[in-house]
């Protein structure tokens, strides 16, 4: 959960902390004392508590295994990397620290410029981004029905979900990254409809473009695009909301060359 809190305003970057318990005693009485007159953020730290609990489950196992080596090295580059950042700010000031916060934003953001990630990942957001998951777990190693209405129906199948999801729809073309169009599929969703359409590139490897409406409690920053990376059980996922309508695209895929395909997916939206 605290992959990216580096990138993230302070306030949201203290619940975080709060939630993975690394905050000492006098913090974490502050934050509750907020939680106790701030209900939305309440409600997020109850959120993200069940999606700790909810991924913790999912692989005990895991939580007994050795830290593997590429990734105690790769926490230690991190702690170095965090003490430079310390000692600039105190050598150079507030210039340094501002020079050097653009550099880690730049080398670790990874993110489509367009692509903002002001709003706050509320519980239908995270919701729909485990569905999108769990969608995409339970159709990819489907043979002989992996979609019901496949691409040489494509207009077919647009016509159909558009419809049915009251929504114009659009199928990205991820052809010029090796990856056609399988088809797609009507799903069940929290708020109503959902649609998955599949890729697969010519060494069998599949992708999915989850898509559908997500219900909000309040309109609240629901017009700003957010864009998040998260994994479950070896399936990565890049999800967006764009005035209220949900995107995630899915895929056993290394981050760097899932988060291609994702521009791919966001430029052409």
């Amino acid at each position: 959960m605290n992959e990216e809190n580096h990138l993230l305003p302070d306030d949201e970057a203290e619940l975080h902390a709060y939630v993975d318990g690394r905050l000492d005693a006098a913090q974490r009485r502050a934050v509750e004392h907020r939680l106790a007159h701030d209900a939305e953020a309440a409600e997020r730290v109850r959120a993200w508590k069940q999606q700790r609990h909810a991924l913790r489950t999912l692989h005990p196992e895991m939580l007994l295994e050795p830290v593997p080596a590429h990734l105690l090295q790769a926490a230690l580059q991190l702690h170095q990397r965090s003490n430079r950042f310390a000692r600039w700010q105190r050598w150079g000031g507030m210039a340094a620290a501002v020079l050097l916060a653009f550099g880690l934003g730049w080398g670790g953001n990874m993110q489509y410029q367009g692509m903002r990630a002001r709003s706050a990942v509320t519980p239908a957001v995270l919701s729909f981004a485990n569905q999108a998951v769990k969608a995409h777990a339970v159709y990819l190693p489907e043979v002989r029905h992996p979609v019901e209405v496949e691409a040489a129906q494509q207009q077919h199948l647009v016509q159909w979900l558009s419809k049915r999801l009251n929504r114009q729809l659009k199928v990205p073309n991820l052809s010029p990254a090796g990856y056609e169009l399988v088809g797609g599929r009507l799903l069940p969703g929290d708020a109503g409809a959902r649609a998955q359409f599949m890729y697969q590139n010519a060494a069998g490897e599949r992708v999915t473009l989850y898509v559908g409406a997500v219900e909000s409690p309040s309109a609240k920053g629901m017009d700003e695009t957010s864009f998040r990376f998260t994994t479950e059980g070896g399936i990565a996922s890049f999800y967006w909301v764009d005035q209220g309508f949900g995107y995630a695209l899915a895929g056993k895929l290394p981050r760097q060359g899932l988060l291609v395909l994702a521009e791919s997916v966001y430029k052409q939206l």
